[in-house]
């Protein structure tokens, strides 16, 4: 079942790349709202209060200050709440072990950080209508997003 409006957490700690994100989000044509946190811990603050709403995925990047993606993908995945929550890896590096170790840990995706706005557009689509979609469960896409 689709919702009408996504809410996207981003764990990102470079604010140019937050920006970036920002605003390609807005310009697809899937309605999200989003909620920038600038560490793992910050995200994970929020995540166990319950002060914002539910996310519907949330993307991680891997090389972040007190807490990494790894770190903050395991505390994820070990909250009951968030088992099935989709986590997308966010990051510029592309290490296939790095990438094997993160889909066993229980990432849903990872997304290598693309070089261009549009690229960035085109591949934050592609996310997004997977995680949209009814057919999540049934379909298991590529693990690896790219152009």
């Amino acid at each position: 079942m689709s919702k009408t409006l996504l809410n996207v957490y981003l764990a990102e700690d470079d604010s140019d790349d937050r920006l970036f994100f920002s605003d390609a989000l807005r310009e697809i044509p899937i309605p999200s709202r989003i909620f920038e946190y600038n560490n793992g811990v910050d995200l994970m603050s929020d995540l166990t209060s319950g002060t914002n709403e539910e996310p519907d995925v949330i993307f991680l990047d891997l090389k972040m200050p007190m807490m990494d993606g790894f770190e903050c993908l395991a505390d994820i995945r070990d909250l009951a709440k968030y088992v099935n929550t989709p986590v997308i890896i966010y990051s510029t590096s592309y290490h296939p072990k790095e990438i094997d170790r993160l889909k066993e840990m229980g990432a849903s995706l990872y997304l290598q950080k693309p070089s261009s706005y549009n690229q960035l557009k085109t591949l934050l689509h592609k996310c997004l209508r997977y995680v949209n979609s009814s057919e999540r469960i049934k379909v298991e896409p590529e693990f690896v997003i790219s152009i």
